[in-house]
């Protein structure tokens, strides 16, 4: 059978139904009805031109090379009868055959299959079962197609082919193969779709020109995609089948429609538009559908169409193109030519690029053995002083080129601040997406370099023992960009938070969204390979629907119990971004989370002013008045200093009232100073800090830049951060202070019996004591010093061959009084003395050893120590001839 050519005009399109002026029409190019198969319309009366419209946005490469097209069939075509030219063998034969089926609102069946064949898409169409009124009545098929408006179909031109009002279809007639059996085959050129067929049925009689619809049984037009599928509804986002094919989930329960919107890469605009049919390409609240290639598009977008008001009041966006939350790869988003209007984010049309993980093995840390380095990978290598090649500056491949930097300070794991895809004016605790990292940290800054750089950042850390932990947001969203307008009622809080008067405050434990932070926890473990998450503003997390705070939350407990998640370190951090405050509330745990210790900070900064003995001995032992419930030191991460709020060396050198929530002392001078009283107090305090840290029961974190004097200005605020400087390594003070961090992680490792455990010391294992050997004053506001003698395991019974490896008690002291203290220490074990491995106040190299320097007994027959005025030291006991 010959193919026809329509004869082609060219017109704005639709003008009467607001579909856009950028689209296109396609024509079947035969239709079978029944037997028949039909060329024209003369014999059936109907002198009549045919219309067909689809409309498109701009031209995709190949077969919509042009755009602002309107093709029209205007050519008087004779009826000739033939053959049925595709048999039922012939129908099961087509390439991607996919079958629908629908219920009139009469009664009866529909059974469409739409299938592939000679580079043509065959539509069949048969009906059954259908009550007609009378056995004379005839089926006709009154169809249109559409891409971009459901609404919108080409209309039926008569004379000129102008758009006219009320003729907006095709009429066909079927042919009766048996009683109330019809049947009717379209096909159409195959570089036409996607498209959707439109139709519903008329019933009519030859002596009367009037017809009665028959729509589906939910009273709406029957609506068959072409040229691409149904889809699935999982897994949400993009996925490829074997094959190559996509397929497109996306969730709005609350749109009016989804659109999907295909980009070519030539125009900011939409290549082509595709009206999801809410009856064919939806699932519960899950849009979806599936094309056999990606064809000549390169991105992907969702526009939502406008629904009911909802009970807000409000109503979801109609015109912007949202970016898909389940995208892997992120098209970086530019500017227009004016740099006025920014472009939206879209999804990459590509599957995301394979990386050899062979060899890459998880440290599996214990999490008490855990020493911590929190860092900001784009400061972290961005100033020219570091001496990174400039296309790998402030990138994760910048940061395997610093890898001797971490051995030096003997950390086994590092924390990165957020890497999520985040608004780059509000920072990385403002992310807008949760799947991809931050294309800006990668080497070219494309998504694909961007990804593979993440994989080897983390296989080389492995490498070397390290764990990788990220820090996440999920409580809330940059403030536009991200989620907005998808389904602010599941997503987001319908008030917003009332707490802080913002409307980006997502809503964790609403199930779409704690789907949607499950799945990504678990992305970023199985195709990240990382060890684990520290949770920013986990206090939101526990937050219900209305806002009202659970004692269960399910999101919490789902991490905790989650046969993946629940293997890695789950970390909950109270620290708000939104208003830089940290909050305090039990959290629940499930003997899973652990959580960054806020009143180890606290209460340590007040010790080393001089306030809060009673408190401190808590945080020196593990924080029992919030880990002894089940869980034990090992989960409390214990910092000083954090990337908000005052840096160590202005910890020390800053004091006045706007910064009295720091609970900070200048140590006598505001600000920089030359005085040199001031300068070695500092010093000292620099050092008790990092001394205090490290010999605490927990894990502690060492925050970038305190190694090595990082200053912000004595600014608390996170924007004022900057970048690491290099140079300050090679400093005398940067030396000193990174070979002291060496000794105390060395130490920690070698003393795991004592300074990394799991569970608390028993009662027994810990002596407390004053200067003289009295109990510490502990009600006492005036009274500054305190120490602490850790037993070590009793040791009897070991041969004389065995006596190298005792390890004896330590003993602790801490003077944070404006003088100098006689310290008494307890007798040591019986065949050991005292040996001295730090003092803060001691000039370096001499203020910490790893070797010790014994302190021998007076005359008296009392071991004593002097300590200077604001300093720590601590003993080892051990044979003397160590």
């Amino acid at each position: 059978m010959t193919t026809l050519i329509p004869s082609l005009v060219i017109r704005p399109c639709c003008v009467n139904c607001g579909a856009r002026d950028s689209s296109k029409l396609v024509a079947a190019t035969h239709y079978i009805c029944g037997n028949k198969v039909a060329h024209g319309l003369e014999k059936m009366d109907l002198e009549r031109k045919v219309i067909l419209g689809v409309v498109a946005q701009n031209a995709t490469r190949n077969c919509f090379r042009n755009i602002n097209w309107k093709v029209s069939a205007t050519s008087h075509i004779a009826i000739e009868e033939t053959e049925n030219r595709y048999s039922t063998t012939e129908i099961e034969e087509l390439e991607s055959r996919l079958n629908y089926l629908f219920l009139t609102e009469i009664g009866g069946q529909v059974k469409v299959i739409v299938g592939k064949k000679n580079k043509k898409y065959i539509v069949s169409i048969e009906v059954s079962s259908l009550q007609l009124y009378n056995s004379d009545n005839k089926l006709i098929l009154s169809w249109g197609v559409f891409r971009s408006n459901s609404s919108c179909f080409m209309p039926v031109d008569f004379q000129n082919s102008v758009p006219e009002v009320g003729s907006n279809t095709t009429e066909i007639p079927f042919m009766e193969r048996s009683s109330g059996s019809f049947a009717l085959k379209l096909d159409f050129e195959a570089n036409h779709a996607p498209f959707y067929l439109s139709f519903l049925l008329k019933s009519t009689l030859d002596t009367d020109l009037s017809s009665s619809d028959i729509r589906s049984h939910r009273k709406t037009n029957f609506c068959i995609p072409v040229g691409f599928g149904r889809g699935y509804p999982a897994p949400l986002g993009l996925s490829f089948s074997s094959d190559g094919s996509p397929n497109f989930a996306f969730f709005s329960r609350n749109a009016g429609g989804v659109v999907l919107c295909l980009y070519d890469g030539t125009s900011d605009k939409p290549a082509l538009e595709i009206d999801l049919d809410p009856y064919v390409n939806r699932t519960g609240d899950i849009w979806h559908a599936s094309m056999e290639s990606v064809g000549p598009f390169v991105s992907y977008g969702y526009r939502c169409k406008e629904a009911n008001l909802q009970d807000n009041g409000e109503t979801l966006h109609t015109q912007h193109v949202h970016l898909d939350p389940y995208a892997k790869l992120i098209r970086n988003s530019f500017s227009d030519d004016h740099g006025l209007k920014p472009q939206p984010r879209l999804g990459e049309l590509q599957k995301e690029p394979a990386f050899n993980w062979n060899d890459d093995v998880h440290p599996c840390i214990p999490i008490e053995k855990l020493v911590v380095y929190r860092l900001n990978v784009m400061h972290f290598t961005k100033d020219e002083s570091s001496q990174v090649a400039p296309d790998l500056a402030g990138t994760f491949s910048g940061l395997m080129e610093k890898l001797h930097h971490f051995k030096d300070l003997g950390v086994n794991a590092v924390l990165l601040e957020p890497i999520f895809s985040f608004d780059e004016q509000k920072g990385p605790y403002f992310p807008f997406h949760f799947f991809s990292p931050m294309n800006v940290y990668g080497p070219s800054s494309g998504p694909v370099s961007t990804i593979n750089s993440v994989k080897e950042m983390v296989k080389r850390l492995h490498a070397n023992g390290i764990e990788v932990l990220l820090e996440v947001v999920f409580t809330h969203t940059a403030e536009s960009g991200a989620l907005q307008g998808i389904d602010d009622s599941c997503y987001y809080y319908v008030n917003g938070d009332a707490d802080l008067g913002i409307r980006n405050a997502l809503n964790c434990n609403y199930s779409i969204v704690q789907q949607m932070i499950v799945d990504s926890l678990r992305y970023w473990v199985t195709e990240f390979h990382v060890d684990g998450f520290c949770f920013i503003n986990a206090s939101s997390l526990l937050r219900g629907f209305h806002g009202e705070y659970l004692s269960r939350p399910p999101l919490v407990e789902t991490i905790a119990f989650d046969p993946l998640l629940s293997k890695t370190k789950i970390i909950a951090d109270c620290w708000d971004p939104r208003n830089m405050l940290p909050k305090e509330i039990r959290f629940p745990h499930w003997k899973r989370w652990a959580e960054m210790n806020t009143r180890f900070c606290n209460d340590v900064r007040n010790f080393l002013r001089g306030e809060g003995l009673s408190d401190f001995a808590t945080r020196l032992c593990g924080s029992g008045d919030i880990f002894m419930d089940g869980r034990g030191p090992a989960f409390s991460f214990n910092f000083t200093t954090k990337n908000f709020g005052l840096p160590l060396v202005d910890l020390v050198s800053f004091s006045s009232s706007e910064l009295a929530s720091e609970l900070s002392w200048n140590c006598g001078e505001e600000g920089p100073t030359n005085k040199t009283t001031v300068l070695e107090r500092r010093l000292k305090q620099i050092r008790n800090f990092l001394f205090i840290l490290y010999v605490s029961l927990g894990v502690p974190i060492l925050n970038m830049g305190d190694e090595c004097g990082q200053s912000s200005g004595g600014s608390p605020a996170y924007g004022d951060r900057k970048p690491f400087n290099w140079n300050s390594v090679k400093t005398g003070f940067g030396i000193q202070t990174i070979q002291f961090i060496s000794f105390l992680s060395s130490l920690r490792s070698r003393r795991s019996d004592l300074l990394q455990r799991r569970s608390f010391l028993k009662e027994e294992s810990i002596d407390w004591h004053g200067s003289d050997q009295s109990p510490p004053r502990w009600d006492d506001p005036s009274s500054k010093f305190l120490a602490m003698t850790l037993k070590a395991e009793n040791m009897e019974g070991l041969l004389p061959s065995e006596s190298s490896s005792i390890k004896g008690d330590l003993f602790i002291a801490f003077n944070t009084a404006d003088r100098s203290v006689k310290v008494i220490l307890p007798p040591p074990p019986t065949g050991m003395v005292w040996h001295r491995l730090v003092d803060t106040a001691l000039p370096f190299p001499g203020f910490f050893t790893a070797d010790g320097e014994a302190i021998l007994k007076k005359k008296s027959g009392l071991v004593t120590y002097k300590m200077e005025s604001h300093s720590c030291a601590l003993f080892e006991a051990n044979t003397l001839d160590v």
